[in-house]
């Protein structure tokens, strides 16, 4: 007894984990190996799965489509999870020009499939296949085999879209993939740097805090209160610490200040050097090396009741007699304004006494294990939401069906929303990030690996039968000549980061595949934000250009 026959006698759904796990298993083994710098990654879980369905391994019709799904579902859902709290302001500052080239590229993709349409002599449900396999988009298909029943085609003709699309699917993944290595190899970019930039760029967006102690000299000042002192609230800037008559303790706004004071001030180091021409000078003796009573420590906010309190609601200061100097909320310093706003996982700087810190601990949470536990409750809320808002109709005037995020947009657009939110009441969208990457792996390797199986069962006849070479090389174009366009225009024209290019064209094809390959190239969140940032204008286009080609070509 074959394998195949010995798979097809267990029950449907173990025979589609056996199936699954032996692509999987043998498709990451194939992502490793490396041809010289290059190697498929997680692409090569979609060449063990048609080779597999080429050999006749099976999954249950209605297992492989849950399977599918849900893991598209966990990808998406988890990238949006991971880009959320910075993925507005990356739309502000650069979403423009990513949006710009997405939807370059969409608009390439349908004029080279219509130059092939008409140029060629592609019939146009063949044509309007191609373009959504080659484009790697489902929701491209369904619009356009929607759109042809619409305007009278049988269903001889509605059949013929999806041989286009499995055609042209695998090498749609491939070309982004070899998109990226050509931009990289031609162009000789150094990834290593192309991180380091980016890097760069954040924290000069984000700029460091940094401390100052100013002796106070300019006599205006005398018996000013701290809290009143010009700048300090304007600019920003945290007092806290001071030093009279040699002793150290913890800063009150309500207390004067006097010639001879020395301040430790917190803020960004422009504000700072503004704040020593008002106040006086630049200190000889650092507070913070002084043998004192006033320690600092870094506090972690886990306690469910202080999520989405302004810091000066909470009163520390006042009931525990401790300053909050500064706050690292991922990775990023924030000056601690009365009005800013508590999150999950914010790491306080705190100043003084250990007794007092102690107290203050209490209050915040500072349960640093918190940080490694994944809230299950959230996550499967976060999903069913993000599935409900995917499968709302959304009408636009002069298309014939209504338009719907579906089941990769919705649980995206939810995630980056839920997780920018940070908490509603209890439930709090923070993930680990090593909770993150595996859901994020194990998502993407159901997706590609009954992908692949699907593909696998007629791909051969399809090539070696035919036209199926023609229609191959007709959906290669229609991948590879808009990547290759916008790929190198980006980065000649636009200077584009590359990491952020790899990414800007994932998310131009809305390929979960490629971006987990822009992923492994560097641990950096570039790729994932570009992504993130075109994925909804995109989607909308990709759904839309088939039923103005069918409107274009067909009436």
């Amino acid at each position: 007894m074959d394998s195949a026959s010995l798979l097809a006698g267990l029950d449907p759904v173990a025979n589609g984990l056996v199936v699954l796990c032996l692509v999987a298993v043998t498709g990451l083994l194939l992502g490793r190996a490396r041809l010289g710098t290059v190697s498929l990654g997680i692409g090569g879980v979609l060449f063990a799965g048609i080779f597999w369905g080429h050999m006749g391994l099976r999954v249950d019709p209605e297992v492989a489509h849950f399977l599918r799904e849900f893991g598209l579902i966990l990808f998406v859902y988890t990238i949006g999870i991971q880009v959320g709290p910075g993925f507005f302001a990356a739309l502000k500052r650069s979403g423009l020009a990513l949006n710009g080239m997405a939807a370059g590229l969409v608009v390439l993709s349908a004029i080279v499939a219509a130059a092939i349409h008409v140029g060629f002599g592609a019939p146009l449900p063949v044509t309007l296949g191609l373009l959504a396999g080659a484009t790697t988009n489902t929701p491209s298909l369904g619009a356009a085999t929607q759109m042809l029943g619409t305007v009278g085609a049988g269903p001889e003709v509605l059949a013929v879209p999806g041989l286009g699309y499995a055609v042209a699917y695998p090498f749609g993944i491939a070309g982004i993939l070899l998109t990226m290595v050509l931009v990289r190899a031609v162009l000789r970019v150094k990834v290593d740097q192309e991180q380091a930039a980016f890097d760069t760029a954040r924290a000069a967006e984000h700029q460091a805090l940094d401390t100052i102690n100013v002796e106070i000299t300019n006599p205006n000042l005398e018996n000013v209160p701290l809290g009143e002192l010009p700048g300090v609230e304007a600019m920003h800037v945290i007092v806290s610490r001071m030093m009279r008559d040699g002793a150290v303790q913890v800063a009150h706004p309500e207390t004067p200040v006097r010639v001879g004071d020395v301040l430790l001030l917190v803020g960004p180091p422009r504000q700072l050097r503004d704040m020593v021409r008002i106040l006086g000078r630049r200190a000889e003796a650092d507070l913070k090396a002084l043998p004192s009573q006033v320690k600092w420590e870094r506090l972690v906010v886990t306690n469910d009741r202080v999520l989405g309190h302004a810091i000066g609601s909470l009163d520390l200061l006042h009931r525990h007699d401790v300053v909050i100097s500064r706050i690292n909320r991922a990775g990023v310093e924030l000056t601690p304004s009365p009005g800013l706003r508590l999150q999950f996982g914010d790491i306080c700087t705190v100043i003084g006494q250990p007794d007092n810190i102690a107290a203050a601990a209490g209050v915040l949470g500072n349960r640093a294990q918190a940080l490694q536990q994944a809230q299950i409750l959230p996550i499967f809320l976060g999903i069913a939401l993000g599935v409900l808002l995917g499968s709302i109709p959304i009408a636009f005037p002069g298309m014939p069906a209504p338009v719907k995020l579906g089941l990769a947009g919705g649980p995206l657009i939810a995630a980056i929303v839920l997780a920018r939110i940070g908490h509603i009441g209890p439930f709090v969208w923070f993930m680990p990030p090593s909770a993150n990457h595996a859901l994020r792996e194990i998502g993407i390797v159901l997706f590609l690996g009954i992908v692949g199986l699907k593909a696998g069962e007629s791909f051969v006849a399809l090539l070696t039968e035919g036209d199926g070479l023609k229609w191959l090389a007709w959906g290669a174009l229609i991948t590879i000549v808009p990547l290759l366009i916008v790929g190198f225009a980006a980065r000649l024209v636009l200077k584009m980061n590359y990491l952020t290019l790899c990414g800007l064209l994932a998310g131009g094809m809305t390929d979960p595949p490629a971006l987990a390959f822009a992923n492994a190239l560097r641990p950096s969140e570039a790729p994932s934000l570009a992504y993130a940032t075109v994925y909804p204008l995109v989607m909308f286009l990709r759904i839309l250009v088939p039923q103005i080609l069918v409107l274009i070509f067909w009436l």
